[in-house]
């Protein structure tokens, strides 16, 4: 696909159905989120891809749990019933299908770098873009790293990396259209604030 096909098509999957993918695919994908930019360039990302069935599954628990606890009744006050059950179906089981999960975490030995978020996301997005450029789905979702201890024992991750965000990656359970935006007229303005674009 162009680039731009891909951006303006990239959209949230969370059904997918139960066929693998193949080792190439997910290895592309990695290519494109380490050629993103960092600051300082310290390419700070490390990802760990979990394919094996009994630890996708303890993932999806960790998410399920953080949807129980409170993100659901949170979400149930500021989503409108259409994204609220969509987003519920994926967290009930859509999601749980994916064959690949990507943990991207950010390595920072000290434990403290306000530059951290800024290198990782764009990482996270071109995996996304990656994705969807060879027809793959995927999401992103940070609810599992709220059990950091859980997931950190899950992953053996070491001292010094942080889980940051996590990716859900497969084949679409069903076909997926243009994402809904709102107009670039309400979201960009000419030289400051109120003068519309």
């Amino acid at each position: 696909m162009e680039f731009f096909d891909v951006v303006l098509r990239q959209r949230a999957c969370r059904s997918f159905t139960d066929q693998p993918v193949d080792e190439s695919l997910i290895a592309q994908c990695l290519e494109a989120a380490i050629h993103a930019p960092s600051a300082e360039n310290l390419q700070p990302w490390v990802f760990v891809v979990v394919r094996e069935a009994e630890r996708r599954d303890a993932i999806h628990q960790l998410n399920k749990k953080a949807w129980d606890e409170g993100v659901q009744a949170y979400a149930q006050s500021r989503y409108s019933p259409k994204f609220l059950k969509d987003i519920t179906e994926g967290m009930e089981g859509g999601m749980r299908n994916a064959p690949v999960i990507f943990i991207v975490c950010g390595e920072s030995p000290n434990g403290v770098d306000p530059t951290l978020l800024g290198s990782i996301y764009p990482a996270v997005q071109n995996l996304l873009l990656a994705a969807s450029a060879l027809g793959l789905g995927s999401a992103v979702t940070t609810l599992a790293t709220m059990f950091d201890k859980e997931l950190r024992e899950l992953l053996a991750l070491p001292d010094g990396v942080s889980p940051i965000a996590m990716v859900p990656m497969g084949w679409p359970a069903r076909p997926l259209g243009a994402p809904r935006r709102r107009p670039l007229s309400e979201r960009a303005h000419r030289d400051q604030f109120g003068a519309p674009w």
